[in-house]
């Protein structure tokens, strides 16, 4: 048997095939990915931008946010072009390389013809040995061998027969195995060089790489904050769950993002001992005399009073004080995320009763204001209309004074003569910037829609079912409306305005109009107005209205929840529950005068109504197979105009369900993220488990805009859940078989033998 042989490339050419497969692999998509693009400069993006002094100042930070971004493009493009010029010598080295072909042919060696004699062969075979023997022809050596051994296999027999079967004159050879690596690697002589780089590789960098990227990682939380911050937050949030908006700024402040010791990025200097103090003096209320840890350390009053100084708009130092605000109202968007975060997990944890005390909505809603106050730069208590450029306080009494233009959707409902004539003291160029950055803000169409998805009527909630809101946002500019003063507002509620209704008040719906789907004959109408919307609701005991948490997403809460879509009565329930115990025969004597008699002849379902089913079957399966992305979710919607925002920004969204009378959160607050266009989120809750009529608010806050916030009320008729019978399949809860063997007897005549047994 033959052996078997590792050979080692001796002249590399196998070895270049290896570095050009790799090479082509690597450089091809690095190539495509980070070559550098020069962007154009788009005149009508450019003519679209706001040109206020603000926002060219913004445009230059960007600009020198990256102070080596030429030198690292340029060195990009430097080891692209060196990769590349590599790859092409390597391959010019390996088209120019000879191989010694595979297969022996000796006829085609000596050039005679395969039905050639042996005096042919031998003299073919004199021929080519005067031309290439050694001591004539130097360095064919190798031709000359190959010569001979096509004579031999051609002449004597047994090296005829061994190449006829094998291929090869010697007989078969030995199993060669190649290696695409240079010989050299395994001499002797290098076997140290070797054995050094393999250990400086996995020994040394390798360990290194990833322990320092290990503890980098553990640092911080999947949204890179860190750990310690999250677990301060958390402190703070148990230790006073009711929370001023002043309050949450000092936490804010304390975060550990902002301490030297823990983020390298900050630079603590010797002027700070200085300027720090000046500006403490002109900002009231920064309560730097807390002794509260970590609210009394340097870094935290320091970054506090550059916080109240960024909603006051001031104007600090461009080379000390102006950096750290510029780094410091970077890192806020994802800090005050976090404080959210933090709320609902606590929030969840006091209704598992894990924690004694429930954080109020006011506080959750607290950490929400923050975010627009921080992207605008201004307090809540500033009107909206100060987002917009060149606009200032006196011109802000002059709207008011006038036409009480007090937001920013009556603004854009003006006329434009109207609106350029309250404007005159602007100039042309300054009132086109207005009407840019106004134009271009956002116009909510916010609608809800309540049902039961996991109920066979999904019009009716009753005590305990899960109850599932689909809300529905329709962004749109606020161009639109230009100069139409009949479009009611829709936006800026304002923080008086959030209280909780009284009893009887009437709801406003804003969801467009559906073609109503025909009901049921016994099913009866719902009616609005009167006693009846009140319901019937009794005195509750002390834990009646306590809320029950829900998972829905990462933290949901749930308690007492109602909607305005489904003004189901507690009568009506009543009626449904009568027909599913069968007992329908008052129902229908009462519902006939409120029933066409054409709907009472009315026997067999028509086409329309099983299209109208197949329709609500489907939207209900649809409901049902949607899937959530909790992950890879979109970041991109629209830009945001913040001129004293530090780096660019996204219009991102929270909705939420909440009870303004019992001050609660019922299901945890979902961060929109990707509303461009239209965008559908469902909020789920249990309903409360007593009946009666109960008022709930949904809502929608911005987290880049300053009066964006919208408000709808949700009122849910909550129906005592219908007792199981035994006349439903699904409901039979029999114990023994012989039990429902004796219903099915007087339902049907023919019977079993073990039935018949079991009645003996």
């Amino acid at each position: 048997m033959a052996g078997q042989k590792f050979e080692y490339d001796e002249n590399g050419s196998t070895f270049c095939y290896f570095v050009l497969s790799f090479l082509a692999l690597v450089l091809i998509p690095t190539t495509i990915y980070y070559w550098p693009r020069k962007k154009k400069d788009d005149p009508e993006k450019f003519r679209d931008e706001c040109q206020c002094a603000e926002c060219k100042k913004k445009r230059v930070i960007l600009s020198q946010s990256e102070p080596y971004k030429k030198v690292k493009t340029f060195l990009i493009q430097i080891l692209i072009v060196l990769g590349w010029a590599v790859l092409f010598l390597i391959a010019y080295k390996v088209s120019q390389t000879e191989y010694e072909q595979a297969s022996f042919d000796p006829y085609d060696i000596l050039g005679v013809d395969p039905a050639a004699s042996k005096a042919e062969i031998k003299k073919a075979y004199k021929k080519l040995s005067l031309v290439f023997h050694p001591d004539k022809c130097k360095g064919c050596d190798d031709q000359f061998l190959k010569i001979a051994k096509a004579h031999e296999a051609l002449t004597n027999p047994k090296s005829k027969e061994n190449w006829e079967k094998y291929g090869n004159p010697d007989g078969p050879g030995a199993m060669s195995f190649g290696i695409a690596l240079p010989s050299w690697i395994v001499e002797k002589e290098n076997s140290l060089l070797v054995l050094g780089v393999y250990a400086l590789i996995f020994m040394v960098a390798l360990p290194v790489v990833v322990g320092t990227w290990w503890y980098r990682t553990i640092r911080f939380s999947g949204d890179k904050v860190l750990l310690d911050t999250t677990q301060m937050y958390f402190y703070f949030f148990h230790k006073t769950p009711h929370m001023a908006l002043k309050r949450v700024i000092m936490i804010l402040a304390a975060s550990l993002e902002y301490d030297p010791r823990q983020n390298s990025q900050i630079i603590a200097r010797q002027s700070d001992n200085e300027e720090v103090p000046a500006l403490i003096r002109q900002l009231p209320h920064l309560n730097e005399k807390c002794k509260e840890q970590p609210l009394c350390r340097m870094y935290s009053i320091k970054t506090r009073s550059i916080l109240h100084a960024h909603l006051s708009r001031m104007s600090l130092n461009p080379e000390t004080l102006e950096k750290d605000r510029q780094l410091i109202i970077k890192k806020c968007p994802y800090l005050i995320q976090e404080m959210v975060s933090c709320v609902q997990q606590l929030v969840m944890l006091a209704y598992a009763r894990r924690v004694p005390r429930l954080p109020s909505l006011e506080t959750i809603e607290n950490c929400m204001k923050l975010a627009p106050m921080v992207i605008q730069g201004l307090w809540e208590f500033k009107n909206p209309l100060l987002q917009l450029p060149h606009l200032t306080d006196d011109h802000l009494h002059f709207l008011m004074k006038k036409k009480h233009v007090k937001n920013l959707q009556q603004l854009a409902q003006m006329q434009p003569e109207e609106s350029r004539a309250l404007l005159k003291s602007l100039s042309d160029e300054e009132y086109s910037n207005v009407l840019k950055v106004l134009g271009k803000m956002p116009l909510i169409d916010f609608s809800i829609k309540c049902e039961v998805i996991d109920d066979e009527n999904t019009n009716v909630v009753t005590a305990g079912a899960l109850v599932t809101v689909t809300v529905t946002l329709v962004r749109k500019n606020m161009s639109e409306l230009f100069g139409d003063a009949t479009i009611p507002e829709k936006q800026g509620i304002a923080e008086s305005e959030e209280v909780p209704p009284e009893d009887g008040e009437e709801v406003a719906n804003n969801q467009p109009q559906k073609p109503v789907k025909k009901q049921s004959a016994w099913v009866k109408p719902n009616k609005k107005g009167g006693k009846g919307g009140k319901g019937k609701k009794g005195p509750s005991p002390p834990n009646r209205n306590k809320p029950k948490p829900v998972q829905n997403n990462t933290v949901t809460v749930a308690a007492t929840t109602t909607t305005a879509e489904q003004p189901a009565t507690t009568k009506t329930d009543a009626k449904l529950s009568d027909v599913e115990n069968g007992d329908d025969s008052d129902i229908d004597e009462k519902e006939s005068a409120s029933v066409s008699g054409d709907e009472l002849d009315e026997k067999k379902p028509s086409p329309q109504d099983d299209d109208d089913d197949d329709e609500e079957w489907n939207r209900l399966q649809s409901k049902l197979n949607k899937k959530e992305k909790l992950e890879g979710k979109s970041r991109i919607s629209h830009a945001v105009h913040c001129p004293y925002f530090p780096e660019e920004k996204q219009e991102y969204w929270w909705t939420y369900i909440c009870d303004r009378k019992s001050r609660t959160l019922l299901t945890a607050p979902y961060h929109v993220t990707n509303l461009v266009d239209c965008e559908e989120v469902q909020l789920k809750f249990t309903a409360p488990k007593w009946a009666g009529v109960y008022t709930f608010t949904v809502c929608l806050r911005s987290d880049s805009y300053l009066g964006m916030d919208q408000q709808q009320e949700l009122k849910l008729d909550v129906q005592k859940a219908p007792a199981p019978t035994t006349e439903h399949p699904q409901w039979d809860i029999s114990d023994s078989e012989s039990q429902h063997d004796d219903e099915q007897e007087h339902e049907s005549e023919f019977t079993t033998d073990s039935s018949d047994d079991d009645e003996e």
